[in-house]
Formats: C-alpha cells, structure tokens, sequence
C-alpha cells in the first residue's frame, strides 16, 4: 500500500513497455496468417539479436528523453509527455535504420523493415501513452496514501519550508487535533500521519493516542517528521535529524570487515581505470581547446576536504578564466561571467572533472560519494548547518546522491539542501544505491545537464 516510490512506477512503466512491445509483435506476426496482409512475418528465427536491440533501445531512449521522468511530477502534461513520447519513438526508427545501414541484414530479418518499424513504434506510443497515464491515475497502484501533519505552529512552519523544497506529487496537509479525528474517523484512503515532537504537553493527546493505537496500521500509519522526508523524499534534513540521530556506527560500512565496501573499492579502481583509458583521447581535445581559447593553463589544482575532513588536491580541467591568486572562494553561480566558452560546455558534460579520477586511483575520492568541498567555504556551512561535518565520514566522489538530486549549490540554503541528500546516502549505502547514481548521472552526462 506505501510503495509508490519514484523508482516503483519507472519499473513498472519499464515492464509494461516490455508487455507491450511483445504484445505489438505478436499482432504483427500474426497479421500475415490471419489476414494475409504482407506486414512483415510469422517466425523470429534467425532475429534473435535485432529483437534484443530494439526492446532494449526504446526504453533506454525513453530513460534518456524522459518519458518515465514524468511520472514524478506532480502534474502530468500531456502535451509534454506526447512529445517526449513522440521524440522516442521517432529516435528510436532512426538508430534502428541505421543499424540496418550500417550492418545490412539479409531480407529475411523482416523485424527491421520500415512499414514493421513504422507500425510497431506506432502502436507502442499509444500503448506508452495509455501506461503512463494509468499509472498516474492509480491502474495497477495501490491508492496514495493522505499526508497529514500534526504539529505546533513554528514546527509545522518549518515542516512545510522544508517539504515544498522539493518537488513532490503527494501533498502535505497540516491539520488540528480535532481535524486529525475527523480524518481517521471518516478515512476515505490510507493516511500517513506525522507527529511532531512535543505533542505530549497538549492537553488532547492522550485522548488522541488512544485512538491512535486503535487504527489498523494497514490503513493508517504513524511517522516522525524525519521519517517522513526519508522514506517520501529520500533525503534527511539536517535540521530534523538530533544529535545522536546518526552515529557512525549506524552505517553500513562501519563494520571491521564490510563487502559492500570492499566491492565499492574494487569498482573504484576498474572503473577508474578503465575510464581514465576511454576518455584519453576527449580529454587531450579539451585540454587543446582550454589552451587555444585563451593560452592559459589546461589544469585546475584546488585544495578540498576529505576523508574525516583532511585536506587533498583536487585536479580538474579549468573552465574559467584564470584567478588572481589572493581571489576569495565564491560559489559558482546561473551565468557567472568567470566561466569561459570551453569551460560552459566541459562543466555542462562534466569533462571537466575526468582528471579527478587519478585521485579515485589514489584512494583519496571514490567514484560516488558526497562532493567534495573547499575548506575556507566549509567554515561558513559548519557554522550554520548542524551535522555538517559528518558528510566526511566517507571518501568525497566525482558524483553523489546530492548531485542527481539537488540543484548546484551557490549558497548556504542549497548546501544545507545538498547535506541532507549527503545524510541520507550515508546511512542507506549501498551498491544499488551506487548503481542508481552512476545511471543518472551518465544520464546528466548525455543530455549535457551538468552545471
């Protein structure tokens, strides 16, 4: 009944594209038989592969455009989604003729025929169409639950300031005592109900606890504002979390002997590695273009803070015009006029930070883990951020769950947005985790998202 996470309707879409692209070829296959109408063909023998590449390139495309993005939002736009739809599909039948192009199957692969592309991708817009909408109107969901925030006026306030920082479908309603029974008497779907601290001092609460112990806790289940952002937003804001609400060890990597962690080092090293071979040649391109637009220096060194906040050169390819050296840290801002031609396009495909992976060889960064930040700005975030420093519990990263959620930081109100997507990877590490991270940023990387 709760799980209607982000990540559960993209899979389901995803299955159900995959339904629906079988489905799709079985009509088409059967046409001829039926109909006698030429289509295509009754047999897939022999077109094993073709069919592999074209169910798996039409929802990849689809990820990439963000026709399953839109199942997070909190209204869905038709027209934007006919167009992501639409752009898919017609993407989809140009990789495809290429392919053909390219490899020049025999005349007996039928699947790659236009009249077959044409008719399939067809029927599986309106088919992609009918499944999101479905999704978004509760087919094969459970019901939403209500949100309902049971809290005193300069908690709720803060409650309410914080949740609308991101960009929810659910909407949290604040309510009183006597509205909260009314809803739990008259309960038309499930509720989640947050209680905030300190609701023991008014006077109405032990006759509101009674009643609470007597719901079903299918129908009506109780959180903590903490919870709530956890499990609704995936973040833990610093503001909410106590002293002791998160020691280091609580996390998953604080055991003697832990395997994720060890496997988190091994992928660290290959993938590293292995990139640091891939991306040679595009990043000796930059370098010539970084030189050539201004001859200044291609590389950057900048002091950052690290493990257990120790300090550590950073190398990155510079995107901005060269600093003064007594220039004071500055957040990067929408349009900052330091940033050069070249750099706009490096930071927007994040080439610029390819260097760094020579410091995830060193073992001083990790592939994915809370970026890492200047020390003369981290003074200022300490001062005004509570549990600022327990971000540097674990290795800095070239990407991080804060930096596929949250926007660019440029001031103290993001950073404090971006620690609590940083708390939240901290105490719910893992190699999924670091998996889901790696495939949207590779996606920030192709659609040039980064900043």
């Amino acid at each position: 009944m709760w799980g209607r996470d982000p990540r559960t309707l993209l899979l389901r879409a995803l299955l159900l594209d995959w339904l629906g692209q079988l489905l799709i070829l079985a009509l088409l296959m059967a046409i001829p038989v039926a109909l006698a109408v030429p289509i295509g063909g009754s047999q897939l023998e022999g077109q094993g592969a073709w069919l592999a590449f074209c169910c798996l390139l039409y929802p990849l495309l689809g990820w990439l455009f963000g026709s399953y993005t839109v199942l997070r939002w909190r209204q869905l736009a038709l027209p934007v989604l006919l167009q992501r739809l639409l752009l898919t599909s017609v993407v989809t039948l140009m990789v495809v003729a290429i392919a053909r192009w390219l490899i020049n199957p025999g005349e007996e692969v039928w699947l790659v025929y236009r009249r077959v592309q044409f008719l399939w991708l067809g029927l599986l817009l309106v088919w992609s169409l009918l499944v999101r909408v479905g999704l978004r109107r509760g087919v094969l969901l459970p019901d939403a639950p209500r949100l309902l925030l049971l809290a005193g006026e300069d908690e709720q306030a803060a409650m309410l300031q914080s949740w609308r920082r991101v960009p929810q479908r659910e909407r949290l309603e604040p309510v009183t005592v006597e509205q909260l029974q009314r809803a739990l008497s008259d309960r038309a779907c499930p509720l989640l109900v947050v209680l905030a601290p300190g609701l023991e001092r008014d006077p109405r609460w032990a006759s509101l606890q009674e009643t609470l112990e007597t719901q079903d806790p299918r129908q009506v289940r109780l959180l903590s504002p903490l919870s709530l952002f956890e499990q609704q937003q995936e973040r833990l804001p610093p503001a909410f979390l106590p002293e002791g609400g998160l020691s280091y060890d609580d996390l998953p990597w604080a055991a003697a002997f832990s395997v994720q962690a060890q496997l988190k080092r091994v992928a660290d090293l290959l993938v590293a590695g292995g990139l640091l071979l891939l991306s040679a040649p595009f990043v000796g391109l930059a370098a010539a273009l970084i030189w050539l637009e201004d001859r200044g220096p291609v590389l950057y060194v900048q002091q950052r803070s690290g493990w257990l906040g120790r300090p550590f050169r950073v190398v990155k390819l510079r995107t901005m015009h060269v600093q003064p050296a007594d220039a004071p840290a500055l957040w990067t801002q929408p349009g900052d006029q330091r940033i050069t031609r070249v750099g706009l396009w490096l930071r927007r495909l994040r080439l610029d930070e390819l260097p760094q992976l020579l410091n995830v060889l060193s073992g001083e960064m990790s592939l994915i883990g809370p970026r890492p930040e200047r020390p003369e700005l981290e003074q200022e975030l300490e001062r005004h951020i509570p549990h600022y420093r327990k971000r540097h519990w674990m290795r800095p990263g070239l990407s991080g769950w804060a930096q596929v959620c949250a926007p660019y930081a440029s001031s103290i109100d993001d950073s404090d947005l971006k620690l609590s997507y940083d708390l939240y990877y901290l105490r719910h590490f893992s190699t999924w985790l670091d998996l889901v991270i790696l495939f949207r940023t590779i996606k920030t990387v192709l659609k040039a998202g980064g900043r």
